[in-house]
């Protein structure tokens, strides 16, 4: 990677004054949107019943606890791990434009879940298999980036391997989809690749919660070392920093957390390269700060996106689509604003 993106990704040309103060902003506004989510939808919940919904037996109550609340934390979850993941990756590879999907995840797991609907197997198989063949994909991505850099400028060669693997499995769920029956399979595996909450229950969160605290509990504790590590690879070596170690466990990390995201909610594009863009405008560039700012900012930026899911039309659309109708123009808007258009 280039000295320039390592400046762009260690630039703080907004000074944010007081990101603690931000981060607290942000961690308030969170859960005020996970409760106006719960009220909202197309059954809508008056916010003076909301005690009694929660207390109470009823149509209403049914409504809150067994589908809106395991969703909306789903949603919340998955908004942090992806923004978490993209931040991560960013560090990693000195680059601000990179996502969670650049090591092939988010490919891998979707045609792990299309060989799972192919086969007419069980929702939790469906999640099951996408984690595998997420991690899986990854696993390869590193093994043949690792054996073609012959040490010379390994990060580019596994961004390139994972460009590669990411095509590869984005060929054989073409080819899937084309040999599903167009009256059931093809729908359904088109419509899980667009991503969606609807599908989440209380077992699918409960499921999910251990592989997100493997994958975010180390990020938490090495978010220093990617300060360094944004320095390049001899400066941080030259401060103590194992960068190879680190940068491993810092990978791994990433991908279990972007693999369980897309195994429970489909491929959700834009949140992981576009939420670490606003963190930093937000509490600058520091990652002891950026990571959990990350962490709030994913998670209420989902659940808005899915508020709109659900209420937009009276269909429930697919939430991958809004993100991409929503993330890319802003992400443009972005850029130009950072070459001061």
């Amino acid at each position: 990677m280039s000295s320039s993106s390592s400046v762009d990704i260690l630039s703080d040309n907004n000074k944010t004054h007081h990101p603690m103060r931000t981060l607290a902003l942000l961690v308030g506004l969170t859960f005020a949107i996970a409760v106006f989510s719960l009220l909202v939808g197309r059954f809508t919940i008056p916010f003076s019943d909301f005690w009694a919904a929660i207390t109470g037996h009823g149509i209403t109550s049914i409504v809150l606890l067994k589908v809106r609340i395991p969703r909306i934390a789903a949603g919340m979850a998955i908004g942090a791990s992806l923004a978490v993941s993209g931040t991560t990756y960013q560090g990693i590879f000195r680059n601000p434009m990179v996502s969670p999907a650049i090591l092939g995840a988010a490919s891998g797991a979707g045609l792990g879940a299309a060989i799972a609907i192919l086969c007419s197997m069980s929702f939790l198989m469906v999640q099951t298999l996408a984690f595998v063949f997420g991690i899986l994909a990854v696993f390869i991505t590193y093994l043949v980036g690792a054996a073609i850099s012959r040490n010379n400028d390994s990060l580019l060669s596994l961004v390139l391997t994972g460009i590669v693997i990411s095509a590869l499995a984005s060929a054989i769920i073409s080819l899937i989809k084309y040999l599903g029956d167009p009256e059931q399979k093809l729908p359904e595996i088109t419509f899980w690749l667009m991503g969606s909450l609807s599908s989440v229950t209380a077992n699918n969160l409960l499921w999910m919660l251990i592989p997100l605290a493997i994958g975010i509990i180390p990020i938490l504790l090495l978010r220093w070392h990617l300060n360094l590590l944004c320095l390049g690879d001899e400066q941080a070596s030259a401060l103590g920093i194992n960068v190879k170690k680190t940068r491993i466990i810092l990978i791994l990390a990433s991908t279990l957390l972007t693999a369980v995201s897309v195994a429970m909610g489909g491929i959700i594009g834009w949140v992981g390269l576009l939420i670490p863009h606003l963190a930093r405008m937000l509490v600058g560039p520091n990652h002891r700060i950026l990571i959990p700012a990350s962490i709030f900012l994913g998670g209420l930026n989902l659940m808005l996106v899915d508020d709109l899911a659900r209420s937009l039309l009276p269909m429930e659309l697919p939430i991958g689509i809004l993100t991409s109708v929503i993330g890319a123009p802003f992400f443009l808007y972005l850029m130009a604003r950072r070459k001061g258009l």
